[in-house]
């Protein structure tokens, strides 16, 4: 048995959670105060996901900050940033505007800056 302690990120409690794993399946998760702790636990430690925020180049040399409008697995950030890394965009750009559709698993890349 696996265990692994992580500090839960889904309110502002805070919670120390500690999750029991035995060949890569959840067996207990403690310490958590709320249902959200538990479910980020179980996730967390099976499959962790992120939102990804970065910058996007523009044809005026400025750069964009964008993010994905939904988490994605961490384990394939690298290959999305090769994808963003890949790119040039022309402004404007308005604040939400999808920079590129189903980037990764119909999660779409979002500017989250203005530029004219």
């Amino acid at each position: 048995m696996t265990v692994k302690n992580l500090t839960c990120v889904e309110c502002p409690l805070g919670c120390q959670i500690e999750v029991e794993l035995l060949n890569g399946e959840v067996i207990s998760v403690k310490g958590n105060t709320c249902p959200r702790g538990e479910s980020y636990a179980r996730s967390e430690v099976v499959c962790p996901t992120r939102v990804l925020t970065t910058t996007v180049k523009m044809s005026n040399g400025r750069m964009l900050a964008v993010k994905t409008n939904k988490p994605i697995k961490r384990a394939d950030m690298m290959e999305a940033m090769k994808i963003i890394n890949s790119i040039t965009v022309n402004p404007p750009i308005n604040m939400g505007a999808v920079i590129l559709k189903d980037i990764y698993e119909g999660v779409d890349l979002v500017a989250c800056d203005q530029m004219l």
